[in-house]
């Protein structure tokens, strides 16, 4: 099986390599926002839009223009690259299969900062250094070997650090799972994941553990005046708590989600809508809602999680490993009881507690729907293969 992986290292630029990563993330920022700019005129005037051959035509000319010729400064394929981006994005508005379409969006300063080098034969790689087009030879922290064919380098800036990402092509035999053990997860707050053999997981909570410094810093950025240097100084503070926050959540679920689709042949969650999960509960001045603050406190606990990336990377990881993952309706597993299959919310008196009205089975709740989330996973697999 052939699959896609991307290595991601820090980079060490000088000064002077550092300014041209600025600007280069700049003149691929100004030609998306420009290039989107005419084609959301273009949607408001009722005339097709413009995709990237007819794009890429334009983006010469403006090249030999006087208010646009510092493009030409920027290496011309990676110019070309978000171009392509942005038809991408444009086609993916227009798909009906698209399950959250919406139109592009205008990209701002240090936020979407990343470029693309399509061609591995243009750029040298070394065993600490790379040598790109126009920026030269940069070192780079190098944490793990780089295996399979190289397809591209993705240039970003996360607050004030500079990362490479480096995508491979890899073969994969197709039956690499050492196991045969099947496992129900049920996620949660209190307990990061509750498996269907009784273990639990601590969460990390990593947003409410900097909550109060992130509260105090951003505050002070309130009271700075705004695009002067110590209100740039402030900002890029924040950032690198949000990229600290961002990073020791994805290290959290990279390791358990490694750790469980390596021990499993078959892993079983539940379906679970996050973004109807945490909606805001204002409501509106007609009816408003209620507990709007312990619903906003709620919605933050949930987000801190990460459940939607935890699931994508049990999904792709076990499939890497010849494994089977599963999602089923998160419906009832909460009520019903993994021993007798009796399904009432009295079994269910306390967040914690489990007692079957039925069968008077006495389980941690959490545990209990994990074990029902396993077996509604084989019911599954038996109809797809009675099917």
């Amino acid at each position: 099986m052939l699959v896609k992986k991307a290595y991601k290292f820090k980079l060490k630029p000088t000064k002077l390599q550092e300014e041209l990563l600025v600007s280069f993330a700049g003149h691929t920022r100004f030609l998306w926002n420009h290039a989107l700019y005419l084609n959301l005129e273009r949607l408001k005037n009722f005339q097709p839009i413009m995709y990237y051959q007819e794009l890429d035509y334009w983006s010469k000319y403006w090249k030999k223009s006087e208010n646009y010729g510092f493009l030409k400064e920027c290496p011309a394929h990676i110019l070309q690259q978000k171009l392509k981006d942005l038809e991408k994005a444009f086609k993916d508005c227009f798909d009906k299969k698209q399950p959250n379409k919406r139109l592009p969006k205008f990209k701002k300063r240090n936020l979407d900062d990343s470029f693309r080098f399509p061609e591995p034969k243009q750029i040298k790689l070394e065993n600490r250094h790379i040598t790109f087009p126009k920026l030269g030879r940069i070192r780079f922290y190098k944490s793990n070997k780089i295996l399979g064919k190289i397809k591209n380098y993705t240039i970003s800036r996360k607050a004030d650090s500079w990362y490479v990402a480096i995508q491979v092509e890899q073969e994969l035999g197709k039956n690499q799972v050492n196991s045969t053990k099947a496992i129900g997860l049920d996620v949660g707050i209190k307990h990061f994941v509750s498996t269907s053999n009784g273990e639990q997981i601590a969460p990390l909570n990593m947003y409410r553990k900097l909550e109060s410094r992130l509260s105090i810093e951003q505050r002070k950025l309130k009271n700075k005046v705004k695009f002067s240097n110590n209100w740039k100084k402030q900002q890029n503070k924040i950032r690198k708590l949000h990229v600290k926050i961002r990073n020791a959540r994805h290290d959290f679920l990279h390791k358990l989600s490694t750790k469980l689709s390596k021990n499993h042949a078959m892993i079983v969650v539940e379906a679970l809508k996050v973004k109807n999960m945490s909606k805001s509960a204002k409501g509106t001045l007609e009816s408003p809602g209620r507990n709007i603050k312990a619903k906003s406190g709620l919605n933050k606990s949930i987000l801190d999680q990460g459940w939607h990336e935890f699931k994508r990377q049990l999904k792709y990881k076990l499939e890497w490993q010849g494994g089977i993952f599963l999602e089923v309706p998160a419906a009832y597993t909460s009520q019903r009881c993994s021993s007798c299959n009796c399904v009432s919310k009295d079994n269910r008196m306390t967040q914690e507690g489990f007692k079957c009205i039925d069968c008077n089975l006495e389980l941690n709740a959490d545990i209990n729907a994990a074990k029902n989330v396993l077996a509604a996973g084989h019911a599954v697999l038996a109809c797809g293969v009675s099917a």
